[in-house]
């Protein structure tokens, strides 16, 4: 009887202990290797585009505008007349100072006539000294009236020839500032309009000191010549690029001091017309090549109050955080880390929401980060 209820006792004890509990497998997360290549930085600035010659026409003679000869918007060729400002006026005028001038050439020939028929007399003593003298004065008048009214006459011509309104250079011809029946040129030289020569195009932007300082330093020979050919690059604001490289031209002389930026003028070919005065976009240039940088996908770097760290998985699958000095930000959805790791460390970049120091993951490897050549931009984004 005892040996039964001791029996029962064990089988009783043995029934109601639990099972261990299963140890939880570990977390998985995605890693990829910290890769080194050469990184080309580039500086970015925006900017807005200005015409190569902005040209304002004006009316350089007083009258009644005609016609108006030109399409708004479109493109003119050097000489294409743009307005017909009423000539008669001025034809008038014209022939007022040739009449002018046949008058003066007519007492020019008279005074002329006087001295030859005076000459002779004079040397037989049949006339005045005084009479000859006389008439030579004349005749140095009559030659100054002649001058002045050819002068006369060639103003008259170039007053006329204003009537007739031509664009100075080929380009992109704006809206028209005056209609036809409109008084221009009273007083003042009223604006028409204005013709931009846009092949080239400036594209004009302002670049803080720092960068030109670094600039001066990277490229000297540039701040001392225009260079031939071009490197920088342009985005527009749909964000398509500008088929065309441009080169740096213009540097302004001196630092704007409200903005603390220095202007410079980037000309880019544009023989499609595309880019019109006024656009804004995105240029980027070279600045320098990062030898042998070291790259991490952006969203393995994590930052809390101006500090950074990373998540690394070791050989043991242990995870562990690591503080680093990151440098500029790298095309596509990279990050150059200056200190704090190594080549071949692996890094998570997915699953860190579930680890802590020291913990076991399942390690899957990420795919390689973009397929293409990096490129950094100048400062932290």
């Amino acid at each position: 009887m005892h040996r039964f209820a001791w029996c029962a006792a064990i089988v009783f004890t043995v029934s109601c202990q639990k099972p261990p509990a299963a140890t939880p497998p570990a977390p998985e997360v995605y890693v990829a290797p910290v890769v080194q290549r050469d990184v080309p930085v580039y500086l970015e600035v925006v900017g807005q585009t200005e015409g190569f010659q902005d040209i304002d026409i004006r009316a350089r003679v007083e009258g009644f505008l005609n016609t108006v000869n030109f399409q708004e918007g479109a493109f003119v060729k050097k000489n294409a007349l743009l307005y017909q400002i009423d000539p008669e006026p001025l034809q008038a005028a014209l022939a007022g100072a040739k009449a002018d001038l046949a008058t003066a050439n007519a007492r020019l020939e008279k005074t002329a006539n006087d001295i030859a028929r005076y000459t002779p007399l004079v040397a037989k003593q049949a006339m005045s000294r005084q009479e000859l003298d006389n008439a030579m004065s004349a005749n140095q008048a009559a030659r100054s009236q002649v001058e002045a009214a050819k002068a006369a006459v060639d103003k008259a011509k170039l007053d006329l020839g204003y009537t007739r309104v031509k664009s100075p250079i080929d380009g992109l011809v704006g809206a028209t500032k005056v209609k036809p029946g409109t008084l221009v040129g009273h007083g003042e030289a009223t604006l028409l309009t204005t013709v931009s020569r846009i092949d080239p195009i400036i594209f004009r932007v302002g670049i803080s000191e720092a960068d030109y300082l670094r600039l001066a330093r990277l490229y000297p020979s540039r701040l001392r010549s225009t260079p031939k050919e071009g490197n920088v690059e342009l985005t527009l604001a749909d964000g398509t690029v500008h088929p065309y490289k441009g080169r740096i031209g213009v540097v302004e002389r001196a630092v704007n001091p409200e903005t603390g930026t220095l202007g410079v003028q980037i000309y880019f070919p544009n023989p499609s017309r595309i880019l019109r005065p006024g656009q804004y976009g995105h240029a980027r240039a070279v600045l320098d090549t990062k030898k042998g940088a070291l790259l991490v996908p952006q969203r393995a770097v994590q930052e809390q109050q101006n500090l950074y760290s990373v998540a690394l998985v070791g050989p043991d699958n242990k995870t562990t955080f690591a503080n680093v000095t990151v440098g500029e930000r790298v095309d596509p959805g990279l990050w150059v880390i200056e200190k704090g790791l190594r080549p071949g460390d692996r890094v998570v970049v997915e699953g860190l929401q579930k680890i802590r120091d020291g913990l076991m993951v399942q390690a899957k490897p990420m795919p390689a980060p973009g397929a293409q050549t990096p490129v950094a931009t100048s400062g932290k984004k």
